[in-house]
């Protein structure tokens, strides 16, 4: 026996043949809602949330072009009903799609600049989305697509950053700032999210005569200097923690909202944290700059502007929050 509640949308439609412009939108529009065709203007949805109000707009868009629509809830009379309606949105061919541009892209990759790597990233993630957001019943296909994706994003952050450091375990112990002031500090040239964000973060809270050394390899990084983002370097990851965060919660600097809030950005863009909504436009602005500038310290230059502007930002957010809070 199944449930007495409706479970399924079904939409028909039929639109005046002269109305051939309205009839691609609107079926344009139901392909990416992810409805099934079941035959000609005929089409099956789940009942999920928000389904239903969508559905009803293009009917009434249908309707407004001089056609016809109705809108019904429709339940399985078995579960072997039920099951067949399932498997009309099964993914799997999609997801293979989408795999097989993921492998011709990956062929690529190390021929494109950092701009183009991080266009295609953010398009390819864009295409994986719109496809999630219609799979509706997910099994194996989509876990083996979400591993590939994972996979690809990984290969595509090492070409933008090289040799980036693995996590480390154990506690971050609290330093004196004073004991660090006009020191040399060192990481990986052609700098990328992390490395140019702790390099900020050193010349604006911790040591502001600090100097810069950008290094071919790690095993380049002197014997008196600093080293940050590379593995067995004074300052780098720490369980969650990317680089920057390393260096805040060192110095003391993790009780500033804002920087808290510009190493959730970085983690984001770094190692794939929560999604923060600067992230993408730090992201394109890094990158745009990366490609402009093969000079490092030019690069740390103009992307400290962004830094000090989003800081700023951030701060003023916090301010207001708290004025918020202190109000009620």
């Amino acid at each position: 026996m199944t449930s007495n509640t409706p479970d399924w949308l079904l939409l028909i439609v039929s639109l005046p043949t002269s109305s051939a412009t309205a009839r691609m939108r609107i079926w344009r529009a139901l392909k990416a809602l992810g409805c099934v065709a079941l035959r000609d203007g005929a089409y099956l949805m789940p009942l999920r949330a928000g389904h239903e109000a969508a559905l009803q707009g293009l009917a009434d868009d249908c309707q407004r072009e001089g056609g016809s629509a109705w809108l019904m809830s429709v339940m399985a009379r078995s579960p072997a009903e039920g099951g067949s309606y399932r498997q009309l949105f099964d993914r799997a061919d999609d997801y293979a799609e989408l795999r097989r541009s993921w492998q011709e892209a990956n062929r690529g990759l190390s021929a494109l600049a950092a701009a183009d790597l991080v266009r295609l990233q953010r398009r390819l993630q864009r295409d994986l989305d719109a496809l999630q957001a219609i799979d509706f019943f997910p099994g194996d296909a989509a876990l083996e697509a979400q591993a590939a994706w994972t996979e690809l994003t990984k290969r595509i952050a090492s070409l933008l950053s090289p040799d980036e450091p693995q996590e480390t375990a154990g506690a971050i112990p609290r330093l004196d700032a004073s004991q660090y002031q006009g020191r040399t500090w060192a990481t990986r040239r052609r700098l990328w999210v992390d490395r140019v964000a702790s390099a900020w973060l050193i010349r604006r809270f911790i040591d502001r005569d600090a100097r810069f050394q950008w290094l071919a390899r790690p095993s380049d990084c002197p014997k008196r200097a600093l080293g940050f983002d590379f593995d067995g370097a004074t300052f780098t990851h720490v369980g969650e923690r990317v680089t920057f965060e390393t260096l805040s919660a060192s110095f003391g600097l993790d009780e500033d909202a804002a920087l808290v809030r510009l190493g959730a950005l970085v983690r984001a863009l770094d190692t794939g944290g929560e999604p923060v909504p600067e992230a993408k436009g730090f992201e394109a602005v890094m990158a745009g700059a990366r490609e402009r500038l093969t000079d490092d310290d030019a690069l740390l230059a103009e992307m400290s502007t962004v830094l000090d502007s989003l800081y700023s930002h951030f701060s003023r957010e916090s301010r207001r929050g708290a004025d918020k809070g202190g109000t009620r």
